[in-house]
């Protein structure tokens, strides 16, 4: 029994040797593994093809919602685009459309910081003048009113200032040039606003110098010339404050004798 055991153990690794050599004579192992092979290329092209299909699926999708005013939901896609294919164009487009999403929204503080991340890690993309652009009318849509405090205003002054320089033949220059003089009579209303208080307190050389400050730096404000017109009396005033102080005679806005 233990020989024909032998025997048998024998005759199959023949016939595995034969039935191997035969299949292979033929190219049928070849073809098989070809097979194989050709079966995984396969499953990893149409991977590829249903992350690219659904890449381009999302954009789309995206694209639709942001062009119908559906700004929430454009951001949240384009957000997914960013976050799920880094380093793609279309990551890039992504991360550009969510700061428009929120400028549309009017969310001009967190479209601001969308855009300067843009323009931090893309300086030499050819979308940064439309990206400095956008975050100056943030700041322009940010301005309050000539008796309110002036940081946009001036912020929006300085990131436009700033296009002109960096990209003298923008195609926004003639919008911004425009701005830009808009924005300087605000701040020229402001500081005429503040002089006029002075003045009404009887705090003349402030006044004196708030005009002063007016006719240097916004000579071509219609506010200037407003100004001009004020700044023989506002002196006359502000050389009497300046008697009435070296006499100890000056009094505060409360009638007390200034220290």
């Amino acid at each position: 029994m233990c020989k024909l055991n032998k025997f048998q153990k024998f005759f199959y690794l023949i016939f595995i040797f034969l039935l191997v050599s035969v299949l292979n004579s033929c190219g049928t192992l070849s073809k098989i593994s070809s097979g194989t092979k050709n079966q995984i290329t396969d499953i990893f092209k149409k991977k590829k093809k249903h992350e690219e299909e659904t890449l381009d699926d999302l954009l789309r999708e995206a694209e639709k919602a942001f062009a119908k005013g559906h700004y929430n939901i454009a951001y949240e896609t384009y957000k997914k685009i960013r976050n799920r294919y880094p380093g793609t164009p279309q990551s890039i487009l992504a991360g550009l459309r969510m700061a428009d999403c929120k400028f549309w929204e009017g969310e001009y503080l967190e479209a601001i910081s969308i855009y300067e991340e843009f323009e931090k890690f893309y300086p030499n993309n050819e979308a940064i003048p439309y990206v400095i652009y956008q975050i100056g009318t943030c700041y322009y849509k940010l301005k309050l009113s000539y008796d309110r405090d002036q940081t946009y205003t001036k912020k929006a002054i300085e990131t436009y200032e700033r296009l002109l320089q960096n990209f003298p033949q923008n195609p926004y220059k003639l919008e911004v040039k425009k701005r830009i003089r808009e924005l300087k009579e605000l701040l020229a209303k402001h500081e005429f606003y503040v002089a006029k208080f002075y003045y009404r307190i009887k705090y003349y050389r402030a006044a004196y110098g708030r005009l002063l400050y007016i006719i240097n730096n916004y000579p071509d404000t219609y506010t200037c010339q407003k100004a001009k017109k004020l700044v023989l009396t506002y002196y006359k005033k502000a050389l009497l404050e300046t008697k009435e102080l070296r006499e100890g005679k000056k009094k505060d806005f409360w009638g007390e004798k200034v220290p």
